[in-house]
């Protein structure tokens, strides 16, 4: 019973596979005199202007936190957030208690070790005329030197105490170092701030920094200097555009993927546009002379290569390129073909390696 069945199996088996060698057989028959109607065109010198597109964020050409650098608590606010301020405006004033204390503690003590150092320069003025005369012994000369060396240190590190309390006193006012606006106020009045701790964050806007990744195959086409087009979304108004001009092209790829960053300033001194906003960017690149190029409807793709098919008697042969610039509707071609080959251009869905193909329109005509 088994082996009827067995039989039975391989007989159907067998007659599946004929059946599909059979139909197989009559597709490549019937496909073996088809010609495959087709636009075709030479390739193009000509000079082309790659543009290049990019996405990334404005961000501000200068942003900080501004922090206390003495321990206080904080009495007055001076600014509010979205102010614009100057550079070395006060922010915020702490209680002065403690640091005025000090200040007046140091100034003491400079004002003594100032009177210290004025007595040992008279005392040594007097020894040093008793010792010519023979009225000091050396070791009474060398005490009176010994002393005015002495108080001179000392008002040399009561100076520097004093200098200290000064700066700590001027601590208590806390300036912006460089022009901008508020971003961020993080405390209030009452708050007891820390050295170190930040207060206010400040960005300079008044020009916007992008930081784009230009590929290896691309960066000889872009200079410091180049003009820059971004669309931002959200910029108001039916205008999105505004235009920045590459200020650094960074000497060293980073790797693994190989690219350069270059850096791309845009003016906004007048304001219209806000930090950290996205923006899409485009670059116009150095003008290519006389370049081979093909048009995009004449490409197809092949295990991740770029091929074209070429018309050599009649027949589509398929040739792979070694492309440049790809944008605007046409493939910068390196390698691959010459300006003499005959391309196809339009029916590609109908054309396989070896087609028999017919010109019906030579798009370069």
């Amino acid at each position: 019973m088994i082996g009827v069945l067995v039989l039975v199996v391989a007989v159907v088996a067998y007659r599946v596979a004929a059946n599909l060698i059979a139909k197989n057989e009559q597709a490549k028959n019937a496909n073996k005199d088809k010609v495959a109607v087709v636009t075709a065109a030479h390739p193009v010198r000509q000079t082309i202007t790659p543009k290049f597109k990019f996405s990334g964020t404005l961000d501000p050409v200068w942003q900080a936190d501004v922090a206390a650098k003495v321990d206080g608590r904080i009495e007055e606010v001076l600014v509010r957030e979205g102010q614009y301020v100057e550079a070395g405006e006060a922010l915020v004033r702490l209680e002065r208690t403690d640091t005025n204390a000090a200040y007046l503690n140091a100034e003491g003590a400079y004002r003594d070790a100032e009177a210290s150092l004025q007595k040992a320069q008279s005392d040594y003025e007097r020894a040093e005329h008793l010792f010519t005369v023979g009225a000091y012994s050396v070791e009474q000369f060398d005490n009176a030197k010994f002393a005015l060396q002495n108080a001179e240190g000392k008002l040399a590190a009561a100076e520097g105490s004093l200098d200290a309390a000064a700066s700590q006193v001027g601590g208590t006012t806390v300036t912006t170092p460089r022009a901008g606006i508020i971003q961020k106020r993080y405390y209030q009045e009452g708050y007891y701030a820390k050295v170190g701790t930040a207060l206010f964050n400040i960005a300079d806007i008044s020009t916007l920094l992008a930081k784009i990744d230009v590929p290896e195959g691309y960066i000889a086409s872009v200079a410091v200097g180049g003009r820059v087009d971004f669309t931002i979304p959200a910029m108001e108004g039916n205008d999105k555009t505004v235009t920045g001009y590459i200020t650094r092209i960074s000497p060293v790829a980073t790797l693994p993927a190989r690219t350069f960053e270059a850096e791309v300033a845009i003016d906004n001194a007048d304001g219209r546009l806000r930090g950290g906003v996205y923006a899409t960017a485009s670059i116009t690149a150095l003008p290519k002379k006389n370049v081979l190029t093909v048009p995009m409807s004449a490409i197809s793709m092949r295990d991740d290569q770029r091929t074209v098919y070429v018309i050599e008697d009649g027949m589509a042969v398929r040739k792979v390129l070694k492309t440049g610039y790809i944008g605007e509707n046409l493939v910068e071609v390196l390698e691959g073909i010459s300006e003499d080959d005959l391309i196809i251009t339009g029916g590609l869905n109908k054309v396989r390696e070896g087609s028999k193909v017919k010109v019906s329109e030579r798009a370069d005509q």
